[in-house]
């Protein structure tokens, strides 16, 4: 017969995947995904709400200290040096650091500033501040 089988091929099979390929295209992927992500969150325009937190309770003698636009501390109502601001709310305070603190400041007056007087306080014993603000209108 012209067309038969052969029963005794020479050729075998080869059972082993070439992974080469896979490897070189999971590295493309990777260095792709290792540019773009951090390009995807860049500059991400977004317009926050508002949060309409009640009012804390103030208690019936607060400490207010208010960093005015012209950059004059105020314990109150009264003026007060940068370097007596410490010994002034301690005094105020009755010796006690724990007490809180009401910071204010004007909006005109920039972070850096209001930063320093907040680290006047932090050196002066004081850990419990908190920031003062106007009420969102509903």
């Amino acid at each position: 017969m012209a067309g038969g089988i052969r029963e005794n091929d020479d050729l075998e099979e080869a059972h082993e995947i070439n992974v080469t390929p896979f490897i070189d295209v999971m590295l493309v992927l990777l260095i792709i995904f290792m540019v773009a992500a951090p390009l995807s969150t860049v500059d991400v325009p977004v317009n926050l709400p508002q949060a309409g937190v009640p009012p804390a309770e103030r208690p019936d003698e607060p400490l207010i200290v208010t960093l005015q636009e012209d950059l004059t501390v105020n314990l109150g109502n009264a003026p007060i040096p940068r370097e007596a601001l410490a010994a002034q709310l301690m005094t105020a305070a009755g010796g006690k650091p724990e007490t809180r603190i009401y910071l204010r400041a004007d909006k005109a007056v920039s972070y850096g500033d209001l930063m320093a007087v907040m680290t006047l306080l932090r050196d002066g014993g004081f850990r419990q501040v908190a920031l003062m603000a106007e009420e969102a209108s509903p």
